[in-house]
């Protein structure tokens, strides 16, 4: 799946944004592993991400990505359920989310 651009089309429309918690993998020299962190989707079609709920809207997001023409789709190959990663269009980054469940993963 590819996200579209009609998501930033129309930026004074009054959209829901998408939020929740899912588990972001973590690739770095010191940190390995998965890590629950909350995110937002925004009508703009940028996907942010902070350590907790409460951070929304008082801290600065830990990243921002834009998603407009991004890949997005399951992934098996780390042997867990509701995997999907997502290859945004900039840069050279792809993220592997966990969802808790098919239907959040699909959302």
């Amino acid at each position: 799946m590819v996200v579209g651009s009609d998501i930033s089309r129309y930026p004074n429309t009054p959209r829901p944004t998408c939020r929740g918690y899912l588990h972001k993998r973590t690739q770095s020299a010191i940190l390995k592993g998965w890590r629950k962190r909350w995110f937002v989707l925004k009508h703009n079609g940028y996907l942010q991400y902070y350590k907790h709920k409460k951070d929304e809207g008082k801290c600065r997001p830990l990243e921002v990505t834009k998603l407009e023409g991004a890949e997005i789709g399951v992934d098996t190959s780390l042997g867990k359920p509701f995997v999907f990663k997502c290859i945004p269009q900039s840069g050279n980054r792809i993220f592997y989310f966990c969802a808790t469940s098919n239907q959040e993963m699909k959302r």
